[in-house]
């Protein structure tokens, strides 16, 4: 597509991106019941390294904050080298890739634990149809807020993934504080009942997120680590009457840190609380100077608008990278995209299928005698 601010390069910190076109952090739970990377997953993004930036799955950072079936994880040596083998290819394919860091918090069940409950921000559960666990799928469980000496444990355990990631090869790491997981539940009134030093004001609220970006940033240069937010989400039962006041305070807090970039799940594509009118990238853009991602139901026309009007410096796709590995080229060439995959095979254990078995777009060449 000649032209194509979408397609032009762009540069975070010192990582020089050829494109502005971000692979999203997508779940395939693909990884096996040890949650160790494999080479099916190193074959997954290869080949998709035509990408700006890659931002590999959620991965966990604790044995606590598991909670789906056969993600990854990074707190392990086996995992450690597991994502080593994974971002060696990727780097040989030329691409380049950061690891997103999650604590699935209430969104997890007693099932992954061994019987104990998950933890939150408060005892505050999940409603909605049930999680599927190793044990089957069952009702969302009322999980057990952390208590206030605990917090440093967790905030420590991100520093360690971080670390691990590093030493893993990965060009940075994102925070996943969207979603409706343990960082959003504790940014968010509707999850966090909390009377101590992490609840009751937008700013106390605010905490845990800043203290796990400090600590992550004790292990990479700010330039390299990427927050994730999701302020219009409904996703786990989320969506609070102050969210408004609350993510602009994040974004504004954020700021101040020389982040690599703030990755906005801006889109309505997925869910909508209805607590006011959806943030924009625009009012984000207001208070945060630094790189700003858009995300979510996001089509090449309508991210190419968001950069060409300098709403969006970066936009992620999800879902189009399923089933559309060459997606950049496609973008480039004009190409038709691909049928979007079945969702059966979204998280399919089987390895390949559904997942490294996707074509890349084909050529008709027609020779002339």
């Amino acid at each position: 597509m000649a032209g194509s601010k979408l397609l032009e390069p762009f540069t975070i910190g010192e990582l020089a991106l050829p494109n502005r076109v971000v692979m999203a952090p997508l779940t395939r739970g693909r990884a096996g019941t040890a949650r160790i990377p494999n080479a099916v997953m190193a074959e997954y993004y290869v080949q998709r390294a035509s990408a700006g930036l890659i931002i590999a799955e959620a991965t966990t950072i604790s044995e606590q904050a598991n909670g789906w079936l056969e993600s990854p994880g990074v707190y392990t040596d086996a995992m450690e080298a597991g994502w080593k083998g994974v971002t060696s290819a990727v780097h040989a394919a030329g691409g380049r890739i950061f690891l997103q860091l999650w604590h699935m918090g209430r969104a997890s069940h007693s099932d992954f634990h061994g019987g104990s409950k998950p933890v939150s921000a408060s005892a505050v559960k999940i409603e909605g149809d049930g999680i599927h666990t190793p044990l089957g799928k069952k009702p969302y469980e009322v999980p057990r807020a952390l208590e206030t000496w605990e917090i440093a444990t967790v905030v420590a355990d991100y520093r360690r993934a971080a670390a691990r990631a590093r030493a893993a090869g990965f060009d940075g790491v994102e925070i996943h504080a969207a979603n409706g997981y343990l960082i959003d539940q504790f940014l968010q009134s509707k999850t966090n009942h909390r009377t101590d030093d992490y609840g009751g004001s937008i700013e106390k609220r605010t905490r845990f997120l800043e203290e796990v970006v400090e600590a992550v940033s004790a292990e990479w240069p700010a330039r390299r680590v990427g927050v994730r937010i999701s302020p219009n989400g409904v996703f786990n039962d989320m969506g609070s009457p102050n969210f408004r006041e609350q993510f602009q305070h994040v974004a504004t807090r954020l700021d101040r840190l020389g982040l690599a970039y703030l990755h906005v799940v801006d889109g309505l594509a997925f869910g909508f609380h209805k607590q006011g009118e959806p943030m924009t990238l625009a009012e984000f853009r207001r208070v945060f100077r630094g790189p700003l991602m858009g995300n979510c139901g996001y089509t090449f026309e309508s991210a190419e608008k968001a950069v060409a009007e300098g709403a969006a410096d970066l936009v992620a796709f999800g879902r189009p990278y399923i089933s559309n590995p060459d997606l950049v080229e496609r973008l480039q060439h004009g190409w038709p995209l691909a049928e979007p995959a079945d969702m059966a095979a979204w998280y399919s254990p089987t390895g390949a299928r559904g997942y490294t078995d996707f074509p890349r777009y084909a050529v008709n060449l027609t020779t002339r005698s």
